[in-house]
């Protein structure tokens, strides 16, 4: 063991011998590759296990969710249907009629594991077009929904092709061929869950893919880049396990949370085998031993690394307050990840770097000959120089641009639903479109009314056939000592006019004394869900706020630097947010914000925009001895190159978000990418150090750091 590690007799010192050890290092790296080996192939189980549709989001105190409750307790649970349309622009001829019967009659003859027999055929009033359904049990598996409506499709689809083929036969010429999509509720769960098929392959893929990339560009070895890309590729396969664990415990793991968190453990794991990898290559300059040189790089960066990570899973397990269970589960989730993410690159890759050594620099390996008081060089260095000069022109002049992007709020909107919460054309939406044409008022998702007592449903009646927007009323249903029935709406369900039509239906029936009324379904759900999400945000946002500032003021030892702190990096979630509203509107053309994203991005922005902060600031605090000023310019030009790498690397693992075709990622990937790279360009290496040198001794207050400079 070097005595360098013999010097530090505490835990921190202990743990650094463990791993660092001449031959305690190899147990280390052999039992993370058993933990892979145990851990990983859980991830390959964990899709079955996703629960993907709109309803399993909800809060257990949701109306919508106590109505599908309701039901499910006396044994009628709510239908899941899947909503054949045909449609053909010039009118359905008896070839036509006679496809769509036979297709029917081919769907009941398959007697589907999860689907009854299809209902009868209604033909639209146009002429134009024809529907039935195929009610699937909601508590039906969600993989044999998937591969019910598969089935539905592929035998629809070749009825109507050969409906087109003796269409055009018969008149001698090219017609338009008979349309058929496959949508209702069932058909848009089956396009969720098809949405984030192989999503861990392909995220896993690419993202690895891509960090490899930047690694090389960043190291320029043709072997160091594989080292942290071990460790980092070693944390994911631990958290997909991780994941499956929380899935079989009750969690609501659906194909976003596996998502989010597999780009967040690869991002945030490189950014800490970056940091740490740094100070190895920096020690390396001043030491002959390189055992030495990676203990003396993990007791100094380890500190500043278990900060940032303890923060952002703090801020992750604040999201288990939220009412949505899938913004719930992503809290624990992504913290697993980051837990793991931490462990690989605080044990595993030191470990490895012991055992690779300083081969793994080549070509440019780091020789023991640098003088310990060198001071640093380069752009970031006179970067850091210049901002001592003229500090507060420049921090006044990034707040005046950063505010001024956050003008572009006034264009935020929301409106993503499942109807256009697609990036591609998927049958579900088709299907809607179909029949809002030709059918309106005849949707595929009634509002389910349960009324309590059942003496009140006449008036329940009478105030939902009086609410705007509503159409037929079905027949009432005897449930328990309830009473339900379906009302119709005349606007597709997933849209906002119907979403205002249930609202109003709502407030109307709350008005009825001595009764218990309830609106579900699937319009209901959606109205739930928003409602959730606004509640999500007012108590999350408030919550990350507070943990972040407690535990910079922990690490730093200070009340001011905080407190600027969180306030610069809330400057830079607004000016990202207001950005992202322009793209999305202008650029993507999409309806609007998915109601999770601002409380996604809020999230990682934060906790990962303050994982910067913390790494220049706990530097500059190191560096303090020689005054506030010369300690964060000096901490800007050691850290510079590093912290900016990294977030290169966290936003362009965030991006790949957008390989998939959902809305909802895609805006995510898109807001935390450009926020990290506001956060790391402009924040971290101007807007902070020119505030903290303006200010002076007066950041750390109350505090007055001696600083600890260079080990001897």
């Amino acid at each position: 063991m070097s005595t360098q590690t013999r010097r530090y007799p505490d835990a921190l010192g202990a743990y650094v011998r463990l791993v660092t050890g001449r031959r305690t290092k190899w147990a280390v790296v052999a039992f993370g590759i058993v933990l892979a080996g145990l851990l990983g192939p859980l991830g390959g189980k964990l899709a079955p296990l996703e629960k993907n549709s709109s309803a399993s989001f909800l809060p257990a105190g949701a109306p919508s969710t106590e109505v599908a409750a309701y039901q499910a307790a006396h044994g009628a649970p709510s239908p899941l249907p899947a909503l054949v349309v045909f449609a053909r622009t010039g009118g359905l001829g008896p070839s036509d009629r006679a496809a769509i019967e036979g297709a029917r009659e081919a769907v009941g003859a398959l007697h589907l594991p999860g689907a009854s027999q299809p209902g009868p055929v209604r033909w639209s009033p146009t002429g134009r077009a024809a529907t039935f359904e195929v009610p699937i049990t909601a508590a039906t598996p969600t993989t044999t929904v998937v591969d019910d409506v598969k089935t539905v499709r592929s035998v629809v689809g070749q009825r109507a092709a050969a409906a087109s083929g003796r269409a055009a036969a018969a008149s001698g010429r090219a017609a338009a061929g008979l349309e058929v999509a496959v949508g209702g509720p069932a058909g848009s769960a089956a396009d969720a869950s098809n949405a984030f098929a192989g999503v861990n392959g392909r995220l896993l893929a690419v993202t690895g893919a891509i960090v490899a990339v930047l690694l090389l560009l960043i190291y320029r070895s043709p072997l160091l880049w594989l080292v942290p890309l071990a460790s980092v590729g070693l944390a994911a396969g631990w958290a997909q396990g991780a994941a499956y664990g929380l899935a079989k415990a009750g969690f609501t793991i659906n194909g976003m949370v596996v998502g989010i968190m597999s780009v967040l453990v690869f991002g945030a794991g490189t950014d800490y085998a970056l940091l740490l990898v740094a100070r190895y290559r920096e020690e390396l300059r001043r030491r002959h031993d390189h055992h030495e040189a990676v203990a003396v790089a993990l007791r100094r960066a380890a500190p500043a690394i278990v900060t940032s990570g303890v923060t952002v899973v703090l801020a992750l397990l604040c999201l288990l307050v939220a009412q949505l269970s899938d913004i719930a589960a992503l809290g624990p989730a992504c913290a697993v990840g980051i837990v793991c993410a931490l462990f690989a690159q605080l044990a595993f890759l030191p470990a490895l770097l012991a055992v690779v050594g300083r081969r793994a620099f080549w070509p440019f390996v780091p020789r023991g000959t640098e003088h310990r008081s060198s001071r640093p060089a380069g752009l970031w260095a006179r970067l850091g120089e210049g901002l001592v000069r003229h500090p507060r022109p420049v921090w006044l002049g990034l707040t005046v641009a950063l505010a001024a992007c956050s003008a572009g709020l006034l264009a935020y909107q929301g409106g993503v639903n499942q109807d256009n919460g697609f990036r591609t054309q998927v049958g579900s939406v088709t299907a809607q479109k179909l029949l809002s044409a030709d059918f309106p008022g005849h949707g595929p998702a009634p509002a389910v009314v349960l009324v309590r007592p059942p003496s009140a449903l006449g008036a329940a009646m009478r105030v939902v056939k009086a609410t705007p927007g509503t159409g037929a009323l079905g027949r009432p249903r005897p449930l328990g000592r309830a009473v339900t029935f379906d009302a119709q709406l005349l606007d597709p369900p997933a849209g906002a006019a119907a979403e205002h039509t249930v609202s109003l239906m709502r407030a109307g029936l709350a008005t009825l004394p001595g009764a218990e009324i309830l609106v579900g379904g699937e319009t209901a759900t959606n109205l739930d869900i928003a409602g959730a999400a606004s509640h999500d945000r007012a108590a999350i946002i408030p919550l990350v706020v507070v943990v972040v500032a407690l535990m910079l003021a922990l690490l730093l030892r200070s009340l001011v630097a905080p407190l600027i702190l969180v306030a610069s990096v809330l400057l830079s979630y607004l000016a990202s947010l207001g950005i992202g509203a322009l793209v999305f509107r202008y650029l993507f053309g999409f309806a609007g914000f998915d109601p999770s994203v601002p409380i996604f991005g809020f999230v990682f922005l934060v906790a990962l925009g303050v994982d910067y902060n913390i790494f220049l600031m706990a530097r500059a605090r190191e560096e303090a001895n020689a005054g506030t000023a010369e300690g964060v310019a000096r901490a800007l030009g050691v850290t510079g190159s590093v912290i900016t790498s990294a977030g290169v690397v966290l936003a362009a693992t965030f991006a790949v978000l957008g390989v998939l075709p959902l809305v909802a990622l895609t805006e995510v990937g898109f807001l935390v990418a450009f926020g990290v790279l506001v956060d790391t360009i402009l924040v971290r290496s101007a807007l902070v150090p020119a505030i903290a040198i303006d200010i002076g001794a007066a950041w750390w207050w109350p505090s007055r750091p001696a600083g600890t400079g260079h080990l001897p």
